[in-house]
């Protein structure tokens, strides 16, 4: 009998994960919930059917271990098995099952490594129950901060209390943190979440880095006034410069390679329909896989809304409000997925993630790379989210490739 096709294997566990969720449309799955525990129970039965040797750790990452040659560094794989509220089947969970069945694949076809390999199923990478994120990878790489575990989820409970009624024991975390001289690296796979692979025709794509991300919170003020009486060569309208600064910042990010740019919420007063608006409060985020690129955009922009303001007799307060550095994919690991890519006949489409992932956490510990497939419409975070048999298949095909012909570093 011949063996399953792998993409097919990995829809069936995907569609068993799928159902580990609250209920309504598409998949919610909070950490330390039942949920959660219910998707651990899938990813343990999944883990031993490969082989792996399976633990939770006081995080809450489920970690599948197949050992290596005595003393022998370890190469970690995975993603998250949490989900957004009402999200995908995908999104982070396949990222779990794929590496699984490629391990699984290796030990049916008794190909043997010299080095240790973990899958990490991580609790808690999108943020959305407690106000944190990241915290099994931070938890690896000796960055979580403690006083995360007081914060509180909407009903009142706080992280500590979340993990403890889950049988953790938070206060071990800080022993958690691995030694980089044991890891030989970590490789993530992940569906892009975008469209670029799907319409390129590709299956797969390597990432070259995590885009860093900053936002800028601005307001401009003008003068209210009556709509029916104020003369147009008179007005101070607010909502006018705020809708020249939208475009300018769109021109900009269409202009700019790499560069992406957003203005998703405003605020406008007075707010009516007969009255000049007088203020606008509008939120930028600012977007790309170069600090530099980044901080030029940025600088850019700023110049922009105060030429903007001037022009129009304007005020214009602006600050930045957040900063993200990015993360750059190691150059190595780059080389290395792009020539197993190439040499299963994908060719080596390099892109940038504009949103963040465990990886982003992960580099402080040691070096990362990434692959994407493509999915459906780049459609993410949604019920509609989709990635075909047929890319999961050369994920899975591509990371066993990857797997043998990695060599651990000469003592």
């Amino acid at each position: 009998m011949s063996a399953p096709d792998p993409g097919i294997a990995a829809q069936a566990w995907l569609d068993r994960l799928a159902q580990c969720s609250a209920p309504g449309p598409g998949v919610t799955r909070l950490p330390f919930t039942p949920e959660h525990r219910a998707a651990l129970d899938v990813l343990c039965d999944l883990m031993q059917q490969a082989g792996l040797a399976v633990t939770l750790d006081d995080a809450g990452t489920l970690i599948g271990r197949r050992d290596g040659p005595e003393g022998a560094p370890t190469l970690l794989m995975g993603s998250h098995q949490d989900s957004v509220r009402e999200g995908g089947a995908y999104d982070g969970i396949m990222g779990v099952v794929l590496p699984v069945l490629a391990l699984q694949k290796l030990r049916e076809d008794g190909v043997s490594l010299p080095f240790a390999v973990e899958v990490l199923a991580f609790a808690d990478e999108e943020g959305v129950r407690f106000p944190t994120a990241l915290m099994g990878p931070r938890v690896l790489a000796g960055r979580f901060d403690m006083a995360a575990l007081d914060l509180c989820d909407s009903d009142g409970v706080s992280l500590r209390r979340a993990m403890e009624d889950f049988g953790l024991s938070p206060d071990r975390l800080p022993i958690l943190k691995r030694d980089p001289a044991q890891i030989l690296g970590w490789i993530e796979i992940h569906l892009e979440q975008g469209p670029v692979l799907e319409h390129a025709g590709a299956g797969l794509g390597v990432v070259t880095a995590i885009c860093g991300i900053e936002r800028h919170s601005a307001t401009l003020r003008g003068q209210a006034a009556h709509a029916g009486t104020m003369p147009m060569t008179l007005r101070r309208d607010a909502l006018a410069g705020a809708s020249e600064l939208v475009l300018a910042v769109e021109a900009l990010a269409r202009d700019t390679e790499g560069l992406l740019a957003n203005i998703g919420t405003m605020q406008v007063r007075p707010g009516a329909v007969n009255a000049v608006p007088g203020e606008v409060a509008l939120a930028l985020e600012i977007r790309a896989p170069s600090d530099k690129l980044r901080a030029r955009a940025a600088a850019e922009l700023t110049r922009a809304g105060h030429d903007i303001a001037a022009r129009r007799g304007l005020g214009l307060e602006m600050a930045r409000s957040y900063d993200q550095p990015a993360t750059p994919c190691a150059p190595q690991m780059i080389t290395r997925l792009s020539d197993a890519l190439a040499q299963l006949g994908h060719p080596a489409l390099h892109l940038a993630s504009g949103a963040t992932h465990d990886s982003s956490a992960m580099a402080a510990l040691c070096d990362i790379g990434m692959i994407f497939t493509r999915c459906r419409g780049g459609i993410s975070h949604h019920p509609d989210e989709f990635v075909d048999p047929d890319a999961m298949a050369a994920g899975i095909l591509a990371l066993c490739h990857i797997l043998r012909q990695t060599d651990p570093p000469q003592a």
